[in-house]
């Protein structure tokens, strides 16, 4: 892959970027190559529990330069879905803090009575429990319908996997026996709409790099964007064929970005 085969390049973070508090190979190296070249660099993550400032703070902790508005979260990507579709919404919200966060930022209305809520928005809860369970279930029972901020069921730590924001959302749709209504992160429809909105560039020449196939390759597939994966974080090589979601690209870490050959897809 040369440089300019692409005007903007988009990198999801956990697996790809870092993985816990340590940078990944190639990560720092591949981005300030990109940013001397003058190319545009976006940060898109699932991540239900960070604010876009809170993933700066925490890429600049790792020596990676970049503003806010070059990341895209799943809390602001789930507050421009409701801002969009849904502006007088009433939502309970299943979440950390970022959430909430975002969504303030955003002045949407959030409720603690799930009686009362039109909308439950699912994220990953650290602290979620049975009673959390039991409230959400009440809400959905009463007619509200299920958000969900991203559909990963696990998400990569160093030495393994935890549970994630879809393990919570299945849950709540089986105790409530309502289906869930929408995923607002990745691989949504919605989501590469916000991409290119964001960096202002044709499909064809922004690309996607991630360590997901059913995510980060789906949306560059649902969104007609070319993609690259990364074998850094959750896939490994085997589950391309296993899964049939085929990458434009397939590399080991971010230090190979630029000196693949393109796979026969």
């Amino acid at each position: 892959m040369n440089i300019d085969d692409f005007e903007a390049y988009c990198f999801d973070l956990d697996g790809t970027v870092y993985l816990g508090n340590e940078i990944l190979p190639g990560a720092k190296e591949t981005l300030d190559f990109l940013r001397m070249n003058d190319k545009k660099v976006l940060f898109i993550t699932n991540s239900p529990t960070q604010t876009r400032e809170g993933c700066q703070k925490r890429l600049e902790a790792l020596g990676v330069d970049v503003t806010s508005d070059e990341i895209l979260t799943g809390p602001f990507i789930s507050a421009l879905y409701f801002s969009e579709n849904f502006p007088d919404a009433l939502i309970y919200v299943v979440g950390e803090e970022a959430i909430k966060t975002e969504f303030n930022h955003f002045s949407l209305k959030m409720t603690d009575d799930p009686l009362e809520a039109t909308h439950v928005l699912v994220g990953l809860d650290r602290s979620f429990t049975y009673d959390k369970l039991n409230l959400a279930m009440t809400a959905v029972r009463n007619g509200a319908k299920i958000i969900v901020t991203n559909p990963d069921p696990t998400c990569p730590v160093p030495g393994g996997v935890v549970s994630d924001t879809y393990a919570i959302a299945r849950a709540i749709e089986v105790a409530s026996g309502q289906p869930i209504f929408e995923v607002t992160g990745k691989p949504s429809a919605f989501y590469g709409e916000r991409i290119l909105k964001q960096l202002n560039v044709e499909r064809d020449r922004c690309l996607i790099v991630g360590d997901r196939l059913e995510t980060d390759i789906l949306l560059g597939k649902f969104s007609k964007i070319r993609t690259c994966l990364v074998l850094s974080g959750v896939a490994k090589k085997e589950d391309v064929d296993q899964m049939k979601i085929y990458p434009d690209y397939i590399i080991k870490d971010l230090n190979s970005l630029f000196f693949k050959v393109k796979q026969p897809y």
